[in-house]
């Protein structure tokens, strides 16, 4: 799907939205892959640009454990893992992740309740990227 400048609402609807399903855009005219929806390519700032669902499937760059909610809503979920994720496609992003995950570890994301959102939540899988 391609969308132009003002034409965003028009585009996938993703986790930050309710759906199950991770999004990220591509600039027609550089290539150049990014993660969370901008009206233009942060990179050439052409307004070209398309919008992908992602796979799910990515290698953890980094980890960390969250032991100090930061909230009160949250407290309940401490401590939990935050990721960042090389996703498949080219592009990093930052989620929630089992608490056995460690860099490198090849992973998938699935959808569950955080609080009153549903966020991806990645686990390790079996095969290599």
């Amino acid at each position: 799907m391609t969308t132009t400048l003002g034409a965003v609402a028009n585009t996938l609807d993703d986790w930050t939205s309710g759906h199950p399903t991770i999004v990220y855009q591509q600039c027609q005219d550089c290539s150049r892959l990014w993660y969370f929806r901008r009206l233009f390519c942060p990179h050439c700032g052409s307004a070209h640009v398309d919008t992908k669902a992602a796979s799910g499937r990515g290698r953890v760059y980094t980890a960390t454990l969250v032991a100090r909610a930061p909230s009160e809503t949250l407290r309940a979920f401490a401590p939990y893992r935050i990721l960042l994720v090389d996703a498949e496609e080219g592009f990093r992003m930052m989620a929630h992740g089992a608490s056995d995950l460690t860099i490198g570890d090849v992973v998938t994301a699935r959808f569950q309740a955080f609080g009153s959102l549903l966020i991806p939540f990645f686990e390790r899988r079996s095969s290599d990227l």
